[in-house]
């Protein structure tokens, strides 16, 4: 897999699995309805050929009024999306994504995989929404955070998958990281055992 690297880009080509398929079916709906969103965690390690299963893709989306949203809902339920734990765009707005709690939605008559929407509360959050990088795999773009704190964050989350996605991606990407930012983001969230043992071994 040749990978190429552009500013705030990354861009390649490969078979797509079924799950890469319904990504990108899920971000063109977003983008079409001009909602802002980044793609956090276990998934990112899958897009970039880690084998592992995963049940849901995580997303933070811009924090937008009720008429967006409903835009959304719609777009979604139109497309062949339902939501799983709502059940109906006013509950969802208000009883889960106002209240700090994300809405999960997948295909019609399935659970898994699904998409875990949520406003981003926290700084971490906010950062990856800002600073977020585009993924163009076969032509088609995917928003995700920079891979400096998708790396940290993993080891900050510290389960056996995480510390693995971790050490992937920082494989993968070891000559293309900004080394000072990745240590940056490390010290930040006070994970330097962790990375000293996941990432800096051989």
């Amino acid at each position: 897999m040749e990978i190429e690297f552009g500013k705030n880009l990354i861009q390649f080509n490969r078979v797509l699995s079924n799950l890469d398929k319904l990504v990108i079916e899920f971000t063109r709906i977003l983008e079409k309805q001009k909602v802002d969103y980044v793609i956090v965690s276990g998934y990112i390690a899958i897009l970039f050929g880690r084998s592992r299963e995963t049940e849901g893709v995580d997303i933070f989306i811009e924090e937008m009024d009720f008429e967006k949203f409903v835009g959304l809902w719609n777009e979604l339920e139109k497309n062949g999306f339902e939501c799983l734990n709502a059940a109906s765009p006013k509950q969802a707005f208000s009883e889960y994504l106002n209240s700090n709690t994300a809405i999960r939605f997948a295909v019609k008559g399935t659970f898994i995989p699904n998409f875990e929407l949520k406003y981003p509360r926290t700084k971490y959050n906010r950062y990856s929404l800002k600073r977020k990088v585009a993924i163009i795999v076969n032509g088609k773009k995917i928003n995700t955070s920079e891979l400096e704190l998708q790396i940290a964050f993993k080891l900050k989350l510290g389960s056996k998958k995480d510390f693995e996605d971790a050490r992937y991606l920082y494989k993968l990407f070891k000559e293309h990281l900004n080394k000072g930012l990745l240590l940056s983001h490390i010290s930040e969230l006070r994970v330097e055992r962790e990375a000293e043992r996941i990432l800096w071994r051989n």
